[in-house]
């Protein structure tokens, strides 16, 4: 790995954020440029330093994780979003990747786990605990197709796009097995969240799940 995925790191607790620093940047390919202890400071500093991904905790001061998340699809697209945190009740896993996050890793996944999470939501991929995707394929299983808002009809390529980036592949790799370009690959993922009223790849991968339109048994 050539480039150095630059990182920022939320968390109010100092010890926690040592922590998670110490292992983060002990990946070659890793470094944290800056450390915030409240949702507030987050924002600054990623408006600051504009990272390729944010580490976020979800109980923070003054801003949530959950709502720095919402500030970030906003704002910046293209940055990548992780939460880890030692929450896993189904009302905070929901209301992060319905925020937009592209990953949701726990506090208890070991140091080799995280550092993967950060490098598969820089390259676009989802990063889900496993526990967390146990609770996410129950939620999307119980859910009905008259709970989903009407969206607009996806095109055959659009879907085809779609269902391999719920398989973790990456738009260049996408856009090598379609034969297609890395941007038209974007072009088609922004067409897709657009219609299915979606903020990140997670979400535009849990809609397409519960509305059929790709299989839940992806991997």
């Amino acid at each position: 790995m050539s480039e150095t995925i630059r990182t920022i790191l939320a968390d109010d607790h100092a010890v926690v954020r040592a922590g998670i620093r110490q292992f983060l940047e002990h990946a070659p390919d890793i470094s944290v440029v800056a450390e915030a202890d409240d949702g507030d400071m987050a924002r600054s500093l990623i408006t600051l330093h504009k990272p390729d991904v944010a580490v976020l905790d979800i109980q923070m001061p003054r801003a949530s994780g959950i709502e720095v998340t919402r500030w970030i699809r906003a704002n910046f697209r293209e940055i990548g979003v992780l939460v880890l945190t030692a929450y896993d009740d189904d009302p905070y896993v929901m209301a992060v990747l319905q925020a937009g996050a592209n990953g949701y890793v726990l506090k208890t996944a070991s140091p080799a786990e995280i550092v993967q999470a950060v490098r598969d939501v820089n390259e676009g991929k989802s990063a889900l605990d496993p526990v967390i995707a146990q609770k996410l394929m129950h939620h999307i299983s119980g859910q009905r197709p008259s709970h989903i808002v009407e969206y607009e009809a996806l095109t055959e390529r659009e879907l085809e796009v779609l269902t391999l980036a719920g398989k973790g592949f990456t738009n260049k790799a996408i856009g090598i097995q379609l034969g297609i370009s890395d941007r038209t690959v974007q072009g088609h993922l922004a067409k897709t969240y657009s219609k299915l009223q979606a903020g990140s790849r997670t979400e535009a991968v849990m809609r397409a799940v519960s509305l059929g339109l790709i299989d839940a048994a992806m991997e």
